[in-house]
């Protein structure tokens, strides 16, 4: 074959070429041959001499489809309504295929004639000549000419009669009418009305639209409102829910069988709409008795109704909010007795474990759903019993703590210590006054490593990392700093033995007592101790040893000063006056009592309060723990006083040869939670001051409003300081001449270098 340009008769090859096209478009048998030779023959007319006969070519198919499809418009008109759409459809299938195939066939004319002359995309978008826009409505490429011509002859004349079958056809697949063969062929019929206008470069569904799914949608509207006004009348509203909810999926996958991917939202609003959002208030009032009953299965069915509308879930999280807060409030209002802080901590764990499961099962985790979970437990957690009484959680959470960390913490494993410490993260996380609970963890903290009470250090870390992972390294810098403390006294007192070992060999004299100490950084340690009302007496078996540390510690530090804290002090006595010897373990002032009694069985308190150094108040309070634990006696009975007179208890027996015996001041009492609470007062001013001046110090000017709201976003994490507060701290710098008002305006501050 020679692919040089020549002269060709025109209505001889076209008539050849016709009778081929019309095999093709009808799909009759084609064979290779003739196919080969039709394609050169579209060749030849598209490169012919003296000019090409391509547009010729052109007009001729576009006539012969135009006749085609006129032909077998007539055959579907003649089938009647009853089998108009399986007629549509039939004749659809056959020629939307052959119209394939004859695009290929017109390979080349396609290609090299009409691709030439079209308007391109961009000249389509941002405007081109008249002339170009005219060629691109009349040379179309032969597949797309096909599709157009099918458009316009067969489906605009046939238009109302096919939507009207296609929505009786949908309406009786609802009611479960439709047999399979009418599905098959209702969803072909749709997608053809998207397919003749898949080539275009915009509005590819703009005849679907128009013509098929906006009847659909309105069809389906009318449709919705109806079974949902018959099944408010028969049913209440977990049926309805279940039966709306049973339509939502029935509708999706009716979206699927027969629709365009992009209807299917359509139809979810349009359902939403007519069976949900036209009953949102009776929904809405609906959900308060839900959730007040804690109906799972119908709140289940509701959130996902209610979740697609712009302000369908609002009223639920409000009321769930409040049904929270009702019901935490109600879990910690009556709790009584001596493990307060345990019932506290348990009970809102369980609250909010009862409620986060429920939001996981019923609403998917939902992120507002769990935000209303924690509003409401921070309402609780800092829920205000009156006015001026501060809330409680903080110190209630630390005492738990401390519980959980003592060894005195029975039947509880470590591991069940070190589950019950993570979870009390959660309820840490809701206290406001971060800074209130660090004071009375610190302070626990400080007598569990002093009196040696701590159950396990590796949790005690744990838990100090926990609290630096939810608050930072400052909140627990202190902690920290104490455990340091603790690490580097025992090492302290390693090399004070090796220096008596020392001493020892240099022929000096023993000490003759175990004697050990903690030597604690003032800053770090809150072990703030009323001041004595007199030098203590130390026992002079005492002596001797806290002179020879003192004098081992200067050598080792120069500068620094040391601070006998008498009261945080303790020591093993051993009882060998008795039929058995007891080893009991007492504070230093009990040690002093009961080392008295070492020349004598009997002493007026008088005597001994001289003989201490300490008042008789001071003394009552320490006489009082010996004689409850049965190691003194009294005489006469009734009310300590200076008359009275001790006795030893020469007839003391005791199960355990080895216990301890509780200091009076190792005992909580109501004015420790007040002096923790004045002492939080004092540090959130000097808090507050610093932040103020670290913020106009960078910012040298700024009006009052601006600097408040900066302070407050500082100090958010360890607390939440009342304005009242922050105006104080403010007029105290000014005092202090660290701000002051600026000239302009009264409302301004500028920093003084």
């Amino acid at each position: 074959m020679s692919l040089k340009p020549k002269r060709v008769d025109f209505s001889q090859t076209w008539d050849i070429l016709q009778q081929t096209v019309k095999g093709v478009i009808t799909l009759a048998d084609v064979p290779r041959s003739t196919w080969n030779d039709r394609f050169t023959d579209v060749y030849s007319l598209c490169v012919a001499y003296p000019e090409p006969l391509a547009d010729r070519l052109y007009d001729e198919t576009k006539h012969f489809l135009d006749d085609h499809v006129s032909e077998l418009l007539l055959g579907v008109s003649k089938q009647g309504d009853a089998s108009l759409l399986q007629a549509y459809h039939s004749a659809w299938t056959e020629y939307s295929q052959g119209i394939d195939y004859l695009h290929q066939l017109y390979l080349y004319l396609n290609q090299q004639h009409i691709k030439k002359q079209k308007t391109t995309e961009a000249e389509i978008i941002y405007g081109a000549s008249c002339a170009a826009a005219a060629d691109y409505q009349e040379q179309m490429e032969i597949g797309e000419l096909g599709l157009d011509i099918w458009k316009r002859k067969m489906i605009t004349p046939l238009k109302e009669s096919l939507v009207s079958l296609l929505l009786a056809g949908i309406h009786g697949d609802r009611l479960g009418k439709a047999r399979h063969a009418t599905t098959d062929v209702i969803c072909g019929v749709i997608q053809s009305f998207v397919r003749v206008e898949e080539y275009k470069k915009k509005g590819q569904l703009d005849l679907y639209q128009q013509i098929f799914e906006e009847p659909f949608l309105e069809d389906s509207g009318n449709f919705y409102a109806r079974e949902a006004s018959e099944l408010l009348q028969k049913s209440d509203v977990s049926y309805y829910m279940e039966q709306v909810s049973w339509r939502f999926s029935q509708e999706e996958l009716r979206c699927q069988k027969f629709l365009h991917s992009s209807s299917a939202p359509k139809v979810r609003q349009c359902c939403q709409e007519k069976m949900v959002a036209a009953h949102l208030s009776w929904l809405h009032t609906e959900a308060d008795v839900m959730i007040e009953n804690e109906r799972r299965r119908d709140l289940s069915f509701l959130y996902p109704l209610l979740r697609p509308l712009p302000s369908g879930l609002a009223p639920l999280i409000r009321k769930l909010t409040a049904h929270i807060t009702q019901q935490g409030l109600r879990a910690i209002g009556t709790l009584q007795g001596d493990n307060v802080h345990t019932q506290f901590v348990e009970s809102m764990l369980d609250v909010h474990t009862k409620y986060y499961e429920l939001i996981k099962a019923v609403f998917k985790g939902d992120q507002a759903f769990i935000s209303a979970l924690d509003k409401a437990c921070s309402a609780v957690v800092n829920h205000q019993p009156a006015s001026r009484q501060p809330a409680r959680a903080a110190e209630l959470l630390a005492k738990y703590c401390d519980s959980l960390l003592k060894k005195s913490s029975r039947g509880t494993t470590e591991g069940d210590v070190e589950e019950k410490l993570a979870r009390s993260i959660t309820v840490f996380k809701y206290v406001d006054d971060k800074d209130v609970f660090q004071k009375f963890y610190a302070r626990m903290l400080a007598k569990r490593l002093i009196h040696q009470q701590s159950q396990s250090m590796d949790a005690e870390e744990a838990m100090i990392d926990r609290l630096k992972q939810a608050c930072g390294y400052e909140f627990t810098n202190k902690l920290h700093r104490m455990f340091t403390d603790m690490s580097v006294s025992a090492d302290l007192n390693t090399k004070f033995s090796s220096n008596l070992r020392e001493r020892e060999g240099q022929g000096q004299k023993q000490l003759g007592i175990g004697f050990g100490v903690y030597v604690l950084q003032a800053g770090a340690w809150p072990l703030g101790l009323p001041p004595a009302p007199g030098p203590f007496h130390v026992p002079q078996q005492l002596e001797q040893s806290i002179q020879a540390f003192e004098t081992f510690y200067h050598a080792q530090f120069s500068g620094r000063k040391l601070t006998w804290l008498h009261p945080l002090c303790q020591g093993e006595l051993k009882l060998n006056y008795l039929k058995r010897p007891y080893l009991v373990t007492v504070q230093t002032y009990q040690m002093a009592l009961l080392l008295l009694f070492e020349q004598c069985d009997t002493l007026p308190c008088k005597e001994a309060a001289m003989s201490l150094g300490v008042s008789q108040e001071q003394l009552e309070k320490h006489v009082v723990s010996l004689i409850d634990c049965k190691l003194l006696k009294k005489s006469p009975d009734g009310e300590l006083g200076e008359e009275t007179t001790l006795m030893l208890n020469l007839d003391y027996s005791n199960k355990r040869t080895k216990f301890r015996v509780t200091a009076a001041l190792q005992r909580e009492g109501p004015q420790d939670a007040e002096t923790t609470h004045r002492s939080v007062d004092h540090d959130r001013k000097l808090y507050l001051q610093a932040a103020i001046v670290r913020i106009m110090k960078s910012r040298k000017l700024l009006r009052h409003n601006q600097l408040v709201q900066e302070v407050l976003g500082q100090s958010k994490i360890t607390f939440a300081p009342s304005i009242g507060m922050i105006k104080k701290c403010i007029e105290a710098l000014i005092d202090k001449q660290y701000i002051e008002r600026t000239a302009n305006s009264s409302d301004e501050y500028s920093y003084v270098a």
